[in-house]
Formats: structure tokens, sequence, C-alpha cells
């Protein structure tokens, strides 16, 4: 005896095959037979296979329930294409079926190997194979819960149910009138077009019905009785739902579906109880939203649905499930009753679970013992009885909402339509709560993005970057942090830096990722999973440190990559038991992203800074010499960040025994290209001061060097001198001053007068015509040579000047040549709140009096 049937018909494509199997996966679920559904769906996908691709017709599925098998029936129009022709010999297993492996036949040996009973009829024009399935005893396990209308409510029409289709416009008048409607109320469509509804509809006027009429066409949906007055002016009691919609251009109406009182099992929908009436069979309605929740806060509304739903079903547990984006992922939100190592964010594929088990439909789980669910948050809980429904949106999953118990079977069908009902009301709220969480997420994300491009641009130190990768990542991202880079192609991966979010781990941390090795570049973009330090930390491992207790759970490498190389790793660990939100790891590959473009710049500035450096020092003089009765101190101070040569340059050299070479001079202009000029002057110098010039043929050459350079050349102040320290205990000098600053003389009384002339600068002319001068430093008297930097240390419109420094130099009487140049250093610095932002050189040489103690 067949009890229910279902039918389709499917064309002949590709995407056939695909529907097919859903058709009949819904038919046998609706009919509450799971145990069936995949040895079913196998060969129906076979056999429509065949017919639409290899026969190349239409398809036509039937499945008929019967009292103790499930006979599907798919149906062909290409008879020739019949059992596959079998040979002149004789028939063996092997070719009863031709070729197992051909295209051909298939189909009719999976029948063979899976139906109770199968078989191939012929029609003219047609072939149908049909198969039949035994339906199992029911065992106590798993049972989908669908709506089942009992008998006495089914429509009992002695002719057919009519389903009138009335739209309304936004005044409430009448837009379309169909067939069915005509047979029902006995108005012809041309009578009632544009009419109000309320000269049709008796709307009930009760206390306890709040709404009239006119409110009620605006509500997004509502179903309940009422009356409508037919052609002969009687009241028909109909019951309706009604939805409004809106038209492609944004005007809405009301769209009602009306059948007759006793039809109402046609439209109603399940566990619906109207005032008036009496008492839901199934109990009453489940309200998992009383009480404020803040439509904002997520977190707390998940929290109270699942307390809430434990609760109104005398549950032992609860938990709240929500889907990921791409709806392939379930999330762990909320919980009560579980243990507490089931941590919030962990996630498992929406598919887990048996062939019972689907998250798409509600589902009975009458003893988990008999048959697990498959679902990790429920191991080792002793949880027995399941209840599980499924949180949909406009019939996209959203989430899953469980009730789960200590005690098997204790809940049934009507428990599950119950709670099915209220999660149909929440879902919604969690959707649009969800939503606004998400929005607010982005928000924080797009700022936490704006101040680490800040942060990162803010700096070029290297060391500083690193540090500050790190603490932007913990703890908004992860708990700690480790960052790997690479110098160059060749050089291996080291770990750079490391933080924990406690302090106390970090070192630990450490040590361990010391002892593990280097996770690998891998692809330029995206994130990895890195087991390596829980493998290293882990039973067997090299460490056994009681501070990694919890320390690793799921850990995560995202390669740094600038310029199309991969510059560094970037490792990110959360506590174990704990998971990555998939918005946490998106948000640390555009961190990762900034970052490296940040890093690689540290990288290049510090090798353009290491470089320069190294140039300038080479420009700098070696340890000064020791001039036997001679103190000589410098001060030197370049002009410019990360300079350390710069215009300004001095010198002090070995001419041949006994004499000494000292130069003092300002290139024009600041930074590399004055640089270059200092480093050809000073090395000039030496280089024509050894082969026995005196100073003013050595300033004449030096002058045609420097013209020599073209474009390139600057222009030369320079005070250039030989020193002979004398027998009696004085100084000899012979001094060349072209466009410098003149020296200063400190003599023993404490007058300071000028020790040169002024003379024609370097750079300038070709024949310059220069005059060396001499005097005697006697003992205790100190020679002072400086740069304009720091005659021309300005504040304002005040300058130091050459009469500064010689009041300056005034108060030096008695000091070392050290003591002197730090004098003259602090007075220019005095000078002016701002910093000096000339080159500036501070040169002393003192005879010391050997009378002083």
């Amino acid at each position: 005896m067949v009890t229910a049937r279902a039918a389709a018909t499917f064309d002949p494509d590709g995407r056939s095959a695909a529907a097919a199997r859903g058709f009949v996966r819904d038919a046998l679920l609706g009919w509450g037979l799971p145990e069936v559904v995949d040895d079913a769906i196998v060969l129906v996908s076979e056999l429509v296979t065949n017919a639409v691709v290899h026969a190349g017709t239409a398809a036509e599925v039937c499945c008929l329930r019967e009292e103790e098998t499930v006979r599907i029936e798919v149906t062909d129009h290409h008879p020739e294409r019949g059992l596959p022709t079998l040979g002149d010999g004789p028939v063996t297993a092997s070719d009863r079926y031709a070729d197992p492996d051909g295209e051909g036949g298939r189909g009719l040996l999976m029948c063979s190997a899976l139906a109770e009973r199968w078989g191939v009829e012929y029609a003219a024009g047609r072939k149908t194979v049909w198969f039949r399935l035994q339906l199992p005893a029911h065992v106590v396990g798993t049972r989908y819960a669908v709506p089942a209308t009992p008998g006495s409510d089914l429509p009992s029409s002695a002719g057919p149910v009519h389903v009138a289709v009335v739209q309304l416009d936004e005044d409430g008048r009448v837009l379309a009138w169909n067939p069915d409607a005509e047979a029902l109320f006995r108005y012809p469509a041309a009578e009632v077009l544009g009419r109000p509804w309320a000269d049709l509809a008796v709307w009930p006027h009760s206390p306890d019905r709040g709404l009239g009429l006119t409110d009620t066409l605006r509500l997004a949906r509502w179903e309940g009785s009422y009356g409508i007055r037919d052609r002969d002016g009687r009241e028909v009691e109909v019951y309706g739902v009604q939805v409004r919609v809106r038209d492609t251009e944004g005007i809405p109406s009301a769209l009602c579906l009306l059948v007759l009182e006793p039809d109402r099992a046609v439209l109603r929908s399940p566990a619906r109880a109207l005032p008036g009436e009496r008492p839901d069979p199934a109990g009453p309605r489940l309200d998992l939203l009383a009480g404020p929740v803040a439509t904002d806060d997520l977190d707390t509304l998940l929290q109270r649905t699942v307390e809430r739903a434990r609760d109104l079903l005398d549950g032992d547990a609860a938990y709240l499930l929500l889907t990921t984006d791409d709806e392939t992922e379930f999330e762990v939100r909320a919980a009560t009753g579980l243990t507490s190592g089931h941590r919030r964010h962990t996630r498992f594929p929406v598919g887990t679970g048996n062939r019972y088990d689907s998250a798409r439909l509600p589902s009975v789980h009458e003893d988990l013992t008999a048959r697990p669910t498959g679902l990790p948050l429920l191991s080792d809980s002793g949880m027995r009885s399941l209840l599980t429904v499924p949180l949909k949106v406009e019939g996209r999953l959203i989430g899953s909402l469980g009730i789960a118990a200590t005690a098997p079977g204790r809940y049934d069908n009507e428990d599950a339509l119950r709670l099915q009902f209220a999660a149909d009301r929440v879902a919604l709220a969690v959707e649009s709560t969800r939503l606004t969480e998400l929005e607010r997420l982005r928000r924080g994300s797009l700022s936490f993005l704006v101040e680490a491009s800040d942060l990162l641009a803010g700096t070029l130190e290297h060391e500083q970057t690193l540090a500050l990768m790190a603490q932007m990542a913990v703890p908004t991202l992860a708990s700690w942090c480790a960052v790997y880079t690479t110098a160059d192609h060749t050089s291996p991966t080291r770990l750079a830096f490391v933080l924990h979010e406690d302090e106390d781990r970090i070192d630990p941390l450490r040590d361990l990722l010391d002892k593990t090795p280097v996770p690998e570049a891998g692809p330029s973009h995206g994130v990895r999973f890195w087991t390596a330090p829980a493998e290293t930390a882990g039973p067997g491992g090299p460490t056994d440190n009681p501070e990694l207790a919890g320390l690793l759970g799921e850990t995560v490498v995202l390669a740094l990559t600038a310029r199309n190389r991969v510059i560094g790793l970037l490792a990110l660990g959360v506590p174990a038991g704990v998971r990555f939100r998939q918005e946490i790891l998106e948000l640390a590959e555009d961190l990762s992203r900034r970052a490296a473009l940040a890093l690689d710049n540290s990288r290049l500035y510090s090798e353009r800074t290491a470089t320069s450096q190294a140039l300038q020092r080479s420009l700098l003089p070696p340890d000064l010499p020791e001039i036997p009765g001679v103190e000589v101190d410098v001060y030197y101070q370049a002009a410019g960040e990360g300079n350390e040569v710069g215009g300004d340059f001095y010198d002090l050299f070995t001419i041949r025994e006994g004499t000494y070479g000292f130069a003092i001079g300002d290139v024009c202009g600041t930074g590399p290209e004055a640089a270059s000029v200092t480093g050809l002057a000073r090395h000039s110098l030496r280089l024509l001061a050894r082969e026995g010039l005196d100073a003013p043929q050595v300033l004449r050459r030096l002058n045609a060097a420097i013209l020599d350079e073209g474009s390139r050349s600057r222009f030369l102040t320079l005070l250039y001198g030989e020193l002979t320290p004398r027998p009696d205990g004085s100084t000899e000098l012979s001094l060349v001053c072209a466009g410098h600053p003149l020296p200063l003389r400190l003599r023993t009384d404490g007058r300071v007068d000028r020790a040169a002339t002024p003379q024609p600068l370097l750079g300038v002319m070709d024949d310059l015509d220069l005059t060396a001068e001499h005097l005697v430093l006697a003992p205790g008297e100190v020679l002072l040579c400086v740069t304009d930097g720091v005659t021309e240390r300005r504040e304002g419109r005040r300058m130091l000047g050459d009469d500064g420094l010689a009041e300056v130099l005034t108060g030096c009487t008695g000091l070392t040549a050290g003591a002197v140049a730090a004098r003259v250093q602090r007075a220019v610095e005095r000078f002016a709140p701002e910093p000096p932002s000339d080159d500036m050189a501070i040169l002393t040489l003192r005879v010391p009096d050997q009378r002083q103690p």
C-alpha cells in the first residue's frame, strides 16, 4: 500500500543529477526516513545521470512510500538503450551487466548491490528502472523533527481544496483576485478589483485582538481566522496568511492566501495557537527573547538565549553555534552546563556528525551513547539526550541551537517543533545583532590599521620597528608574537624579537622558539598554521618546563613580504584550547603587509645609514698623534641626522720627525657633497705636506685640485699650519689662514689676540698669493682654532661672533686643552635654546707650563 508519493521531472542537462539528489533527500527526510537517504540518493544520482547524460532525455523521478519499503522509479525516453547486450557465450557474474567500469550498466550494478529488489520495465517510448529499499526497524537514535499534522486536522473537502490569492494595495484596495477566490466567494474579479478590502472582510473586534484590519495589513506577516462576505452577503469563515511584499519599484502591498476554515491545515504554521483556541498539544510557545537585551551586545544575547532555552525545556546544558562567513564551519559562541574545556570560538565543520544528523533540520537525539552525534562539543560531557534546531534567516543557515540532558529519551518531536518555532523568532534578532557586531569590528579594525600605519611610519629604526610590530599584535591579535627576519637571499632566517602578554613568559617562550626549527617561508601571502612549537614542547620534546603549561594553543605564521620578496615571518600564538577567529586572521594579514613594508624600509634605512657612516668615518682622521710638549684636544659635531662628517673637518698628523701638521677647515655646504671635498682636502694635505712643501705651496696645490673637480668643487676655508716643539718648552708655528675664522691666542695673563691675518679662500681663483705667518707659543699659552659653526651661532639677530668667542676664551686661563674645548662647546650650545644647525669643529693646542704642578 502506497502511503505517500512525490514526483518530479528533470531536464537533460548537467545540473539534473544534483537537483534529483536534493529532491529525493528532501522527500525522504520529510517522511522521516533518514536511514535510507544515503543509499537512495546514490542510486538516483547514477540512474538520472544515465538518463540525462548518456541517454540524452529528460528523467522522471517518482518516490513511493510503502508500509515497509520505499520504491523509487527513474524513467527516461530512450528505450533502445536498455539492458547491456549479453554475448553468445556462457553468462558469468562478471559480464552479467557488461563492463562494470564502463558507462553503461553501472547504475544496475549499484541497484543489485544496494537495493532489496530492482527491475526494468519497458513501455512504448520509455524505460523505467525501479528499486526498493527496506525500511529498517526503529532503533533508539536520531530522528528528524518535522511538522506532523494529525489526521483529524487534515482537509476533508468533498471537492478540491481552493486557495484564494488576493493582493491589496497600500490603501487596502483589491489589486488581484485569482480563480480560486472566485470559486470560494462567488465574486468575479471584475466586481472586486479596486474595492476596499474592508467591504469584504468581517474583522473580529475583541479585547484580546488588539489590531484592527488596517493595522494588520501593515504587518510584515500575520495569520489567523476571520470572515469574508460572499456575493450573497453570507459570511464565509476563512483561515488566512498575509505577507507584506514590495514590487521592483519599492511600492508595498499585502498578499493574502485564504482557505476555508476546515482546510486551515493547508496554511497553518506549526505550533501556533490563536486567542480563544484550545492550548496546543505541543505545549505553550517558547519565548527566548524575554527580558530586555541590548541589541548591540551579541554575546549577552546569545548567552541569555541558551540559558533560557535550557531552563524552558528543563535541560542540563545548552549551546549556540554561529556559522562563519562562508557557512562551512560552526563557531561556539555561547554555552551553559558544559565543561570549561569547551572554549568559546572553537570551530568545527558544519557537516560534523553522522549520516543521521543534519545541521539544517531540527533533530531529536534520543540516546547519544547508542548513536553519537559526532559533535566535539559534547565529547565526554555526560549528556544522553540532545535536541538541535537550526537558526535560519531568509532560508540561509546562520547557526544551531542545542539543548541536552543527562537522561536518555528526554525530548520528543513536539519539543523540537516548539524549540524550532522559538529559534525562528530569535534568529532574526541574532543576525541583526551579529551584523551590528561585525560592523563595529570592521570599524575597530580600520582604526587599528590606521593607528598601526601611523606608528610604523613614525620610525626608521630597525629594532624599534620590530618592537612596534610585536606590541601591536599583542594582545590585540594574539597572546604572543615572534618576528623572524632574513637579511638577504643567502642569509638564514633568524628569530629577531619575541613578546608575550605575560612578561614572565617571554624568556621561556624565547628558549622554546630557539629550540624549534624556524618555519619555512612558504607562500608569500595568507595564513599558515604552525605546529612545530607545540611538537617541540610536547611529550618527548627537548623541553620540560612547567612555565610552558597552557602556553601553546593554535599558532599561525604569516610571511612578511615587501617589494616582491619575503623578508621575514610573523608568528602569532594563543593559549591552549583557544582558536583564532577568522576576522582576527584577516586583520593579522593586513597588519603583516603594513609591517613588512615598514620593516623593509627600516632595513634599507639602516643599511644606508651604516654605509654612509662607514664612509664618513673614513674621512675622519685616525687617532691623534702624541706630540711631545703640546696638549691637543678636538671637539667635532656634524649637522644633520645620521651624519658623522659634514663640511667641517680637522686633522693632525706627522710630517717628519719633530714636525707636525694641523688643519681645520670648512667646505661650503653640508652633507655628502661637502664630505667628498672634505676627503679630498684632508688626504691632499697629508700627501703634499709630506712631500716637503711649505704651507703656502701646500694650499696652492690643494686649490688647484679643488678647481679640477669642476661642477663638483666647493669653496673651502682652511687654517693650515705646521708646529715644531722647541727644547726650551715653547712651540714654533707656521700658519696660513685662507678665508677661515682667525685663530685666537690665549696668553698666560688672560689676554686674547688674533694669531693670524686673513688671506684668500680656496676653490675660487687659479692663482693665489699666500704667505706663511710665524709665531711661538710660550708655555701656558693656548691656540684656539674653530669653524664658523662656532662664531656664527645665532639666537634671533644675536650672534656669538669673534668677540663673544674671545670673551669665552679669556676665562679659560690655566685650563688644559681639553677643558678649553669643552668650555667653548658648552658656551656655543647655551647661546641659544635650539640645537646648532651647522657643522662645528674646535681644535685646541696648548703648550703646558712645566713650572705648574
